[in-house]
């Protein structure tokens, strides 16, 4: 079947299956996940050799060590992806709920029930544990997915799709509700994105290029981060062994990822007592430092950082610091550069901490804590589908919550409108 006749017949599936889904029980949607849980498990074998056909593909393409990391399926990975199952069908279903409820003069009760979006395409690159993790909430919120994995993860997909699909089918729901695209041309994504009769919401997970891509050509809404400029800004007063232990962790805990901390910005009041000894514990770690002449002056070797560097989401390590006069001056730097992704600031001023987090604009602040934290699962969410940096309709890790939208439900007593 040609690539667009095969796109097309899947979108068609998936709103005829959303409809159905819609009307399931949480009994059958926990059951499903249940099941797909334990098939992960034991079909870990075979999901690893799936998986070692795509590392191959990706070292023979020349993907960067960051991108063949977020590809590789270890055992704790396929672990972590059963275990994420099991905390969604823990968590309280949606679907039905009613979130406000209020009376009017009329006596008419009025309230906001949630209800699944419908149909949500999934475009994604790497990382084929996004496969699960987004069936998984998909399904508990009443939504049919159509997962668009990249060509590197191509075998990994399938497989896991074949998974997910076994089971749902044995839940007694909609076999359509989780379909995975089964071919490897771009024009697959092209496709999936003219498909605004059948598809309610696009969710690109990925660089900043395929994000971009996808925004652009989309007729179908787009929830979206381009890219994740994390700050931390080390406040004057701060303590300083606890602001190296969290800035060291969200450098180097593991630098490939949106929530890593790309920007440090510290103090001048406490700067010199701080830096030389964060530096030296980066530099152990292979962290290639670049800062502004002031930390230039502070530190010694570091590279002189340019107008680029504060924009930079370098998923590396590698680190642009900056050297400010107040907390004005760190929250106008943020404001400019950064990405609404993830900020925190280290500080022992209860007031300066809560004007940190009313004053900046991004989907996560922190006090005293690491940019790694921006994550469903370390939230409470459970397995989250993505980390939206724009407002409409979620801001910041989407969980269940944030895979419903909400319809009005009035109830009366014969009243008429005069």
């Amino acid at each position: 079947m040609p690539i667009k006749d095969t796109v097309i017949d899947i979108a068609k599936k998936a709103k005829v299956a959303a409809n159905e889904l819609a009307r399931k029980s949480t009994y059958s949607k926990n059951k499903a996940l249940d099941l797909i849980s334990k098939r992960i498990i034991q079909n870990s074998e075979r999901i690893k050799e799936e998986n070692r056909k795509d590392i191959e593909y990706a070292r023979k393409k020349g993907l960067s060590n960051a991108m063949i990391d977020r590809l590789t399926l270890k055992d704790e990975t396929i672990k972590s992806m059963a275990e994420g199952l099991q905390e969604v069908i823990m968590l309280s279903d949606p679907v039905g709920e009613i979130t406000k409820m209020w009376l009017r003069p009329n006596k008419l009760q009025v309230g906001r029930m949630r209800i699944p979006l419908g149909v949500i395409g999934i475009i994604y690159e790497s990382r084929p544990n996004v496969t699960i993790d987004a069936a998984g909430l998909c399904l508990k919120a009443g939504n049919a997915v159509i997962l668009r994995g990249g060509s590197e993860a191509f075998y990994s997909n399938q497989i896991l799709g074949r998974i997910i699909q076994d089971s749902v089918r044995e839940a007694d729901l909609p076999e359509a509700a989780v379909q995975v695209i089964p071919v490897r041309e771009r024009e697959a994504v092209n496709i999936l994105l003219e498909q605004e009769g059948y598809i309610d919401l696009i969710i690109p997970r990925g660089g900043e290029e395929l994000i971009r891509f996808v925004a652009q050509h989309s007729r179908i809404p787009v929830l979206k981060h381009y890219k994740g400029v994390c700050h931390i800004y080390v406040d004057a007063g701060a303590d300083l062994a606890m602001a190296k232990e969290i800035c060291y962790n969200a450098k180097v805990q593991r630098p490939g990822v949106c929530n890593a901390m790309e920007t440090l910005l510290v103090h001048e009041k406490i700067a010199q007592p701080f830096l030389p000894g964060m530096v030296q514990m980066f530099r152990e770690a292979g962290v290639e430092i670049r800062g502004c002449p002031r930390t230039c002056g502070i530190v010694s070797g570091a590279k002189e950082a340019k107008e680029e560097d504060w924009y930079a989401e370098y998923l590396d390590l590698i680190l642009a610091i900056k050297v400010v006069s107040s907390m004005e001056e760190a929250i106008d730097h943020i404001s400019r550069y950064g990405s609404n992704h993830t900020e925190a600031i280290v500080t022992s001023d209860y007031t300066r901490a809560h004007r940190f987090l009313r004053e900046v604009d991004s989907s996560v602040v922190l006090v005293n804590a690491s940019t790694r934290f921006n994550d469903g699962n370390q939230l409470g969410l459970g397995a989250e589908i993505g980390i939206s940096t724009s407002k409409i309709h979620a801001f910041g890790p989407m969980g269940l919550e944030e895979l419903t939208g909400t319809k009005f439900v009035v109830f009366g007593n014969g009243q008429i409108r005069t």
